[in-house]
């Protein structure tokens, strides 16, 4: 069955100057390198790592919002065209975004009604005025919320209200992927469950795929048929949750893993990293994560290691990955 999203080699860089203008010398940053994934209709993959590590720039890259140095992006078999032409407008209709401050990604002179018919005008589609304000209703509904919150303005609503605007205008166009960046991380904890739950019943109604990025570890274990992990540009593993999650067979894995909280009264152990994530235009020779981990070895200082396939079907880009697993069990 062909994927619904596939990303091949995937990677974008930049050209930064080092030093003063016009001394400085221009060097290159990797924001991402060589990422590679598949994605199923119906099913999410959960992107995860620290801030700086690629995953939103990868978002980007998916949906055509930022041009590809290398690699392709297709679209159930179809390859994503250049951003801004036609072929790209008309393609993007299948793949939408949830974005991580509503506030932000709403017009607050417009009122929420107006903003979810928006997408239907852009395109040139829904039919007559009347028509489209009749879907954009029936879609708010959808989202849990109520007939009286149409002609309101973003301001007089609360952040998940306001998420769920974003959503339901995100779903106007009858996508088949969301890619959502942190789509819960600005708002409160009581509100986040709610969210969460209403992206698994739509997606279990609609059939939806999820591009899910998040920090919060707990979160994406929770909604996610695969988790990806990101370091310095790269997916350093891949797999099942549940294996991933307790068994984890790449270091750095193992240290965002650590910092999960838990409510076992046993004391955890958390791994702290050593020193910070290095800068993409000075990647480390050999691993880049070896000047953090506690295992590395001689081998790790000279040689990348490529993500490959272990014996439980997860990939991991790590030299040690089978004894760091065994270890973990």
């Amino acid at each position: 069955m062909t994927a619904l999203l596939e990303v091949t080699d995937l990677s974008r860089t930049y050209e930064v100057r080092r030093g003063s203008w016009p001394f400085g010398k221009v060097a290159t940053l990797h924001a991402v390198d060589g990422v590679s994934f598949e994605l199923q209709a119906g099913r999410t993959l959960g992107l995860v790592g620290e801030s700086g590590c690629g995953k939103t720039t990868t978002a980007k890259l998916v949906l055509g919002l930022v041009p590809v140095t290398g690699g392709q992006v297709r679209i159930a078999g179809e390859s994503l065209p250049a951003g801004g032409t036609a072929a790209w407008r008309a393609l993007r209709r299948r793949m939408q975004m949830v974005y991580q401050d509503p506030l932000g990604a709403l017009d607050r002179r417009l009122s929420v009604g107006r903003q979810v018919m928006e997408p239907l005008a852009i395109h040139g589609l829904g039919g007559t005025e009347a028509e489209r304000r009749e879907k954009a209703r029936a879609m708010m509904d959808a989202v849990g919320l109520a007939g009286h919150h149409f002609d309101r303005f973003p301001h007089e609503l609360s952040g998940g209200q306001r998420q769920r605007i974003v959503l339901a205008r995100a779903l106007m166009l009858d996508p088949q992927l969301l890619v959502c960046d942190e789509p819960i991380s600005a708002l409160d904890v009581s509100i986040q469950a709610q969210v969460v739950n209403l992206l698994l019943a739509l997606q279990q109604r609609l059939g939806l795929a999820y591009l899910f990025i998040s920090h919060d570890l707990r979160m994406v274990r929770q909604v996610s048929h695969e988790v990806a992990v990101m370091y310095l540009g790269c997916i350093v593993e891949q797999g099942d949750p549940d294996r991933l999650f307790s068994a984890p067979a790449h270091p750095y894995t193992q240290a965002l893993v650590s910092a999960i909280p838990t409510h076992a009264r046993q004391k955890k152990r958390r791994l702290v990293l050593p020193g910070e994530p290095p800068n993409p235009v000075d990647r480390p020779a050999g691993c880049a994560f070896h000047p953090r981990c506690r295992h590395a070895v001689a081998r790790c200082r000279v040689e990348t290691p490529a993500l490959r396939a272990l014996a439980d079907g997860r990939l991991a880009a790590c030299h040690l990955a089978e004894q760091i697993a065994a270890s973990a069990t």
